[in-house]
């Protein structure tokens, strides 16, 4: 039976003296939006622990988008699954074809074009946003999805391709050599040598592009105008143009618009964590 040394004990006490106020403090702002989302309009601000009347009146008006603020909620809900997923899915299109081709069949200039594609990201993206508004108005696309899910995937895009491309560098090439020896052509080799050994890198990657699309505000403010095309962060924002705004409906809302992703990660975070820093390649 091993026993524990004092070291290490006190390495564990160390870290749970550490984890421990990190972990309340990172979910007190999750409580309190739990409780406005119970709690009635007149007790919201009360500064209890626990409302004294906790009610689930909130998510029925805005699932039966009883308010102002929630005539388009299920719109709003939907544009802003639609956004995500096709970030999600072209982003990973773009992403898997340009890191297979740099990192497996060696394109003349590939690496600087990658390293060229990364270099952007020393521009914050918010000083690209009047540019962006201005490309999207020459090609009139303003006000459209399209407009949003082309920003978010060039956004997106060059990280994605650079955490493919690490990955990629880990499969044995010999895997190749085997694979064309046998007749395989670069679509082949592509399809059922490199796609199945990258699988949990690729689903890393298209979940963060969609979780980035997901959580836009900038872009999806200043592309989207129309209330039934706006996404639901951007809504969400809506709510505190009113002098006597909602509170309590607010956090409702924004309690339900954190559940999909919170979901999302929970389901896949096992390929979050190997795919977006080991590559997830088993030697």
């Amino acid at each position: 039976m091993n026993i524990p040394s004092f070291r290490a004990i006190t390495i564990e006490a160390k870290l749970l003296l550490i984890g421990i106020p990190v972990f309340i403090w990172t979910m007190l702002p999750i409580y309190h939006l739990f409780l406005f989302s119970i709690s009635p309009k007149e007790s919201a601000f009360a500064g209890k622990l626990w409302p004294d009347n906790p009610t689930l009146q909130n998510f029925r008006i805005v699932f039966k988008q009883q308010h102002f603020y929630l005539h388009h909620f299920w719109e709003q809900m939907w544009n802003s699954v639609v956004i995500a997923v096709a970030t999600g899915v072209i982003t990973l299109l773009i992403a898997t074809g340009a890191a297979f081709a740099i990192s497996r069949l060696k394109v003349k200039g590939g690496r600087a074009v990658m390293n060229l594609a990364l270099f952007t990201y020393f521009i914050p993206a918010a000083f690209l946003a009047v540019p962006m508004y201005r490309t999207m108005g020459i090609y009139g696309l303003l006000n459209s999805h399209w407009a949003l899910i082309l920003a978010m995937v060039t956004i997106a895009s060059p990280y994605a391709i650079w955490v493919l491309k690490q990955a990629s560098d880990k499969l044995p090439l010999e895997l190749d050599e085997a694979a064309i020896m046998d007749g395989a052509s670069p679509m082949q080799l592509f399809r059922l040598v490199y796609i199945p050994l990258m699988l949990p890198t690729l689903v890393a990657v298209g979940i963060y592009a969609l979780l980035l699309a997901w959580n836009e505000y900038l872009y999806a403010f200043l592309l989207l105008s129309k209330d039934s095309n706006l996404t639901l962060s951007v809504a969400l924002g809506n709510f505190l143009a009113a002098d006597d705004s909602p509170w309590e409906l607010l956090m409702t809302t924004g309690l339900i618009y954190a559940l999909p992703p919170a979901a999302i990660y929970y389901v896949f975070r096992r390929y979050m964590v190997s795919g977006l820093t080991a590559g997830a390649v088993k030697s």
